[in-house]
């Protein structure tokens, strides 16, 4: 009985072996695919934040006339686990951190890193709501105008209360209370398509 315990032990020895090796073999090709994901996501992510720091740039400085601003990644050795910091310097002012901004000059900075993100990654269709609520009307007006600019590429759905936003658009929906205390759906069509 030996004989026979012997050789069926020596299969499973030889069937768990087997199956180690397998799972060794499927882990190396796990990590190594990890590996290439990673060094593919981390170029890519590279270019993609290269662009995208132009394109801010320039969109900030669009939109306060002027002023200088930064992306910053916090680990720029690990890009992958890295966060991304945001310094402005609006015109007269020094550099610093987009928390010690004041509230428009943040929303401005906020919208010019949107925008920016836009035109590094294009979309046919873009929805906003109460972007510009915290603008005051100097910066309204230049978001509005940014705004006019960036539609003859891409369709802009804006929810809005404030007037300067209202006069560059197309077609202007509303909802209206009647004298009957009932509501009632408006649209205006501002341009000639």
């Amino acid at each position: 009985a030996a004989l026979q315990d012997y050789e069926a032990v020596k299969e499973r020895v030889f069937f768990l072996q087997t199956q180690y090796d397998d799972l060794i073999k499927a882990k190396e090709t796990l990590y190594e695919t990890i590996a290439e994901i990673d060094a593919t996501s981390a170029e890519r992510l590279s270019d993609t934040y290269s662009k995208l720091r132009e394109e801010f740039q320039a969109m900030f400085k669009q939109l306060f006339k002027g002023g200088n601003a930064d992306l910053e990644l916090t680990e720029p050795e690990n890009i992958l686990e890295s966060g991304i910091n945001i310094v402005a310097q609006p015109p007269g002012k020094k550099p610093q951190n987009l928390l010690l901004l004041s509230g428009g000059e943040r929303a401005l900075t906020a919208i010019a890193l949107l925008l920016a993100i836009r035109k590094v990654k294009p979309t046919p269709f873009v929805v906003l709501d109460e972007i510009d609520a915290s603008l005051d009307e100097v910066n309204l007006r230049r978001f509005a105008e940014q705004m006019q600019f960036l539609a003859q590429a891409t369709q802009f759905l804006v929810i809005t209360h404030r007037p300067g936003t209202m006069e560059v658009a197309d077609r202007l929906y509303g909802v209206t209370m009647s004298d009957h205390a009932t509501s009632q759906l408006i649209s205006v069509q501002l341009s000639q398509e």
